[in-house]
Formats: C-alpha cells, structure tokens, sequence
C-alpha cells in the first residue's frame, strides 16, 4: 500500500497491521478480509490524499491495483493487464 498526503494518525493505525519501510509505503501479509477492511478505512479517512494498492490476484500479472483519492499515477487495464499511466 502506498499512501501520499495521509494524515501521521491514519499512518500510525496502519503500522498495527503492517510496516513502513518507507514514509506512505506499507508492507505486511495479511488476510483478504483484513486488507479489505484496512483499504475501506484508508479511504474513508485519507481527507485529501491519496493510496494505491497492490495485492496478490489470480490473473495473467498475479496482482491487482485499487487507487483511491487523486493519485499521480493511473492504473488502466488494456485488454486484461494493469499498467501504470502518468498524466
């Protein structure tokens, strides 16, 4: 998950569940259940930022890209691969 303009309180509940190697980057394996809740509270209480994240999936690339708020980059599928736009 890598998170840009999040609040240090939105950022410190995430290093309960996964680390942070990098300032808005975070790292951990957890369940699909929990990732999808952990995505739904960033979401909700990013105010203003933005978050990208990658996850492991059964397809041709074996992950998958959810962005949330107004990120630099784009994810676009072009007939069934994710790539990476920038504006």
């Amino acid at each position: 998950m890598m998170l840009e303009r999040v609040s240090p309180s939105l950022r410190g509940e995430l290093t309960r569940w996964l680390i942070e190697p990098k300032t808005g980057v975070f790292v951990g394996r957890v369940s699909a259940m929990v990732r999808d809740r952990l995505w739904e509270r960033v979401c909700d209480g990013m105010k203003g930022g933005a978050g990208m994240i990658v996850y492991p999936a059964s397809n041709e690339q074996g992950y998958a890209i959810r962005m949330c708020g107004e990120t630099k980059r784009l994810a676009e599928d072009f007939e069934g691969l994710t790539l990476i736009r920038i504006p």
